[in-house]
């Protein structure tokens, strides 16, 4: 290729590339995947980047293809791979200048220079670090940060390979660069704090960028460096400066405020500097150790005490917390349960620890969290008011706590707990005597303070509480309870304890009560407690009034000791000051949830199940979220009962179907559908007298959520559980639901990647629940070709789909799409596991049980190599059986088409019909115990068997295996009848009867019947072994004579003789 005439040629196509207009961009973007595999292309596309007087946007089309390229053509293996020269004439041209004007490219570039040293240095491209670093010396200030990014973004890649000899060419390089990185770092950070302290923000600001860039080269080089970086005395030096340069940080952002121009890259960076503190904890406790007392105490002075005042963000908030918890829950830092056998560097960090979390320390640091960090903000209020489905959609769970502030609290609180629980007790206990007495509702303070407390209640806490709150403790200022509290407890049995009892329903602050149900699973149970039996007992006798559950507030329990009596307060909140108490109603229904898992009695659920009733009508938004959240654990629990919920069952699904309708959110009706769907998963067919608006308004939700696949994905669930507990009603949903099901596994749809999972379920359940099948049903089945072709994770559910339709109706199934199936199959069976195969083999098993004759003929592609596998004795033992359940169906169901496979085989073979046939009874005899599952040996028997009576020589050859099969199958299905001493098969099935279930027993699926019909008519459930062993003995004693038919049993063991007679007496 003429280089100028290319590059006009590549610069006219990527100026059209640019082109919004998709007539023009599609020819050019297919041009341009032509030309990528052309020698010189890449070298075109460099000089086309590197001309910085081209349009931006043209520049920007070549780095991608170039850095595209790079993946696809670098390597010396690739197809098309690029020559050596051209690499060697490219890697020159990419590291002359550092001039790039433009960031946005700038970037890339040192991204794609970044690919190619990840593959090339330093073998092939040795001089790339020396002009790395002579450019950023350099005293053009361009130059030396582009030079610095890309020093960057090269130090980044090659710290991420992970193989043992680039790590090792990566700490060469670490050694021989780190004292240059630290003093490039230094002098940068120098500069910074002398510009801003003078005020130049603007020059400020360009040195920061710079520092930034340098601290991001160190901590690659100081993480992934050295293997043993303790005894490195600049690494050592640098990670203690960095508590030093990250106070200077924080002051910067003191005085420079929160609208500073350095703000944004003052607070980047300071997050950069715990990033490199995290990272060396992460990757080399050991090492760390030195530095554990310096971390704890920078961490815990800005966090918790009034030093961070003023200077510390949410970002650098959580990092510390993050810093602390690491350091307490390290493994590294715990000595062994045996002092002896603990590592000196594990005593060394424990004893650091220990003499750093004195009690004054975890006190404050116990205090500021409840009094402080679990207060809701008043971001967080203004959220509720003006937003309150973000609100209510909380991030929780996985990694959360790493990035997000509250999360984040919630872990360290839990973590300080458990390692320290002996002296924080103390410290929680002594705030909920102090902060015990009214609430003013006036005082929104007061209210948050409640809400914060309950989100984290302990257990060991409460457990030990019983040390120090007594009975007076908890009848103090009883007339001021205000709030939802309902305990679990059951009579004279040890679960919820009179202590646990004095956190869970002191008027406390609302931090407090947020500790309870974080701590929920560390409480003491072998307490001796007290229980509210006498307040069930009149709640229940209507001495209470049941409104009071009507309410916004609801009961203070009392429990039942000498005088103490249950006291209600309907009236002091039925004023304006309802809204709010809304803190506490939804903090509560909360506790009651994280609690319900813990253990909560039986007999007081109906109690619940009227709260969560009640808290569903509240009037605010949050509050009925959280009480659904509360209803799905609790409807999910172990212990959940159907005929306790049924009561309440019409009243709660309509509540949670207006929430539904409600809510417009995509997350929030996401969550409403998940709690639908668990309630109709566990009361299953006692839902469908309820279902009817549901069914009418989820066509309209589908059709809404075009654009948001993550609800389809919840309404697909929904639609599962909802299938499942119609049963065979299910057919009336079909306008909608067929639909649903072709779009979601349709592979050429686009939203198949989000949907396929769950469509796939809903399709196999649907064919479980239908009555019969319908021409729409069966058309759906267009869509499973592609989808084996796929051959993902979801192949074992392809397989039950296709089993479900032959159940369904075999013959109109098979008519329709047995020749693809088979082909598809077919392909399968080359490259697929043995467990695939197994998968695939199972299929044609079950189209030759529901129909012997048409199965054989839909699937004879695939049954020679079953015959084969047979006769080469199949090694793995699953197959084998699998392939002797097929044959077994064949020969005994089948045998016309048993003689043709014979004859099909022999004749592949170059073999005699007979000598095939005895090789096959020998390999099945032999493979006997192959057999694990009872039904198939006893097939296997009923078909050996059926070759008899036979004046065939190979067979009778082969009579003594045929026996020993047949004697082996009778001890597996026989049972004697010990009052007459007589076998039956225990495997007959006379007739179909309908099981009666217990309550939390599911129905049987319309596919359950119809497999309980198949089996009425299937050989194995049908035939008795012990008759069709003796009706065959005498058919051929009949053909051979007492004579022949005597010398042929004696070819059989004597002992096998015996216990043949045995099973056969009587007949």
């Amino acid at each position: 290729m003429d280089m100028d005439s290319a590059s006009s040629v590549v610069l006219q196509a990527l100026t059209q590339a640019t082109s919004q207009d998709t007539s023009v961009l599609k020819p050019v973007e297919e041009q341009l995947r032509q030309w990528e595999t052309q020698p010189g292309f890449y070298s075109v596309l460099l000089n086309i980047f590197n001309n910085h007087m081209l349009d931006v946007n043209v520049r920007w089309l070549a780095v991608l293809y170039f850095k595209n390229g790079i993946d696809r053509y670098w390597r010396r293996v690739a197809p098309h791979a690029l020559s050596e020269e051209e690499k060697t004439s490219l890697r020159a041209g990419l590291i002359t200048n550092f001039n790039e004007p433009v960031n946005q490219i700038a970037t890339q570039i040192a991204v794609l220079i970044a690919k190619v040293a990840r593959l090339d240095c330093p073998r092939q491209w040795p001089e790339l670090i020396p002009i790395l670093l002579e450019s950023v010396k350099g005293q053009d200030g361009l130059q030396q940060h582009r030079a610095l990014l890309t020093f960057y973004h090269v130090t980044k890649t090659l710290a991420s390979k992970r193989l043992a000899q680039d790590r090792r060419l990566f700490q060469d390089l670490a050694s021989g660069i780190y004292s240059f990185a630290c003093s490039l770092w230094s002098h940068h950070t120098d500069c910074f704090l002398q510009q801003i302290y003078a005020r130049d923000e603007a020059t400020a600001l360009s040195s920061l960028e710079r520092t930034l860039l340098s601290l991001k080269v160190l901590r690659k080089l100081t993480v992934h460096g050295f293997q043993e970086p303790q005894q490195n005395m600049e690494v050592m030096g640098f990670l203690n400066a960095v508590f030093e340069r990250l106070k200077q940080f924080l002051e910067c952002c003191r005085q420079g405020g929160p609208d500073s121009t350095c703000r944004e890259k003052l607070e980047k960076t300071i997050i950069l500097y715990t990033k490199v503190l995290l990272d060396f904890l992460e990757y080399h406790p050991c090492p760390f150790i030195p530095l554990i007392q310096r971390s704890l105490e920078f961490a815990v002075s800005y966090v918790f005490t009034p030093a961070g005042e003023g200077v510390t963000f949410e970002r650098f908030i959580v990092q510390c917390m993050n810093l602390i918890k690491l350091i307490v829950k390290n493994d590294t830092y715990k000595p062994a349960k045996n002092i002896e056998d603990s590592k000196p560097e594990s005593l060394e960090a424990h004893k650091i620890k220990t003499a750093f979390f004195t009690h004054p320390t975890l006190t404050e640091i116990g205090r500021r969290l409840v009094s402080h960090y679990f207060l809701l903000t008043e971001e967080e209020l203004a959220m509720w008011e003006e937003d309150p489905e973000s609100f209510a959609v909380e991030e929780t769970g996985g990694d959360s706590w790493k990035y997000s502030l509250r999360p984040c609290t919630e872990v360290l609180f839990l973590d300080l707990f458990h390692t320290y629980s002996q002296t924080m007790t103390p410290v929680l206990l002594e705030m909920v005597q102090n902060l015990q007495g009214p609430t003013n509702a006036e005082d929104p303070v007061q209210l948050l303070m409640k809400d914060a407390g309950k989100s984290k209640p302990s257990s060991s806490l409460v457990a030990s509480s019983t040390n120090h709150l007594s009975f007076q403790d908890l009848d103090s200022n009883i007339s001021d309870y205000a709030e939802i509290t309902i305990i679990s407890s059951m009579q004279n049995v040890k679960d919820f304890r009179f202590a646990f009892y004095c956190h869970f329903v002191t008027p406390i602050p609302n931090n407090t009560y947020k500790c309870r149900g974080i701590l929920r699973h560390t409480i003491d149970l072998n307490i001796d407690g007290y229980t509210i039996h006498n307040f069930c007992l009149r709640y229940q006798q209507g001495q209470m009034q049941r409104d009071t559950f009507r309410l916004p507030i609801t009961t203070v329990v009392k429990p039942s000791v000498p005088n103490i009596q249950c006291v209600t307060f309907g009236t002091k909140l039925m004023s304006p000051l309802l809204s709010r108490y809304k803190l506490i109603r939804r903090r509560v229904i909360w506790l009651i949830g994280q609690w319900i898992s813990v253990k909560f009695k039986s007999d007081l659920r109906p109690l619940l199940y009227e709260v969560i009733l009640s808290l569903m009508q509240d009037p605010d938004l949050v509050v009925r979220i959280e009480t659904a959240t509360t209803l799905k654990l609790t409807v999910d629990d172990f212990e959940f009962r159907t005929e306790q919920f049924l009561p309440y069952l019409e009243s709660i699904f309509g509540l949670l179907f207006q929430l539904l309708q409600q809510v417009t959110e995509c997350d929030t009706k996401m969550q409403v559908l998940h709690v639908i769907s668990c309630v109709i998963e566990r009361v299953n067919i006692q839902i469908r007298p309820y279902v009817g608006c549901l069914v009418q308004y989820l066509p309209l939700l589908w059709k809404q959520s075009e654009e948001h696949n993550m609800l389809r994905c919840a309404i697909l669930t929904t639609l599962v559980h909802l299938v499942q507990g119609l049963g065979a009603e299910s057919k009336n949903l079909y306008p909608f639901l067929l639909p649903v099901i072709q779009l979601s596994t349709d592979v050429s749809q686009p939203p198949h990647v989000y949907l396929l999972e769950d469509g796939l379920e809903l399709w196999l359940v649907t064919l479980e629940n239908s009555p019969a099948v319908t021409p729409e049903l069966l058309r759906i089945f267009q869509n499973m070709s592609a989808l084996l072709e796929l051959s993902s994770e979801n192949l074992r559910t392809c397989f039950q789909i296709v089993n479900a339709y032959i159940y369904l109706s075999a013959a109109e199934f098979l008519q329709n799409y047995a020749e693809s199936l088979c082909r598809s199959f077919c392909n399968l069976l080359k490259d697929i596991t043995n467990e695939g195969q197994v998968q695939v083999l199972k299929v044609v098993e079950i189209a030759l049980k529901v129909s012997p004759i048409l199965g054989a003929h839909m699937f004879q592609p695939l049954l020679p190599a079953v015959f084969r596998g047979i006769v080469a004795g199949e090694r793995y033992p699953v197959v084998m059986s699998t392939y002797l359940g097929i044959m077994g169906r064949v020969l005994l169901q089948n045998s016309s088409f048993f003689s043709s496979l014979l004859t099909q085989i022999a004749s592949e073979c170059s073999q005699e019909m007979g000598q095939l046939l005895g090789t096959v009874i020998e390999m099945w005899v032999d493979r006997m115990d192959n057999i694990t599952q009872p039904e198939r040996r006893k097939l296997s028997s009923l078909a050996l068997l059926s070759l008899l009576p036979s004046d065939n020589s190979v067979i009778q050859d082969k009579f003594c295996g045929i026996i020993n099969i047949s004697v082996e199958a009778l001890h597996d299905v026989m049972t004697e009848d010990t009052e007459t001493s007589t076998y039956k098969d225990c495997m007959l099935m006379s007739h179909f009867e309908e099981p009666k279930l217990s309550d939390d027993e599911e129905p049987p699926t319309e596919q359950d019947k119809r497999k309980k019909l198949l089996a009425l008519e299937d050989p194995v459930h049908s035939v008795s072994l012990q008759q069709f062993v003796y009706e065959k003995l005498k058919a051929q004693q009949a053909l051979m004579g007492d004579q022949g038919f005597g010398v042929l049993m004696e070819t059989v063991d004597t002992e096998l003789v015996r216990q043949l007679q045995e099973f056969l007496q009587g007949l």
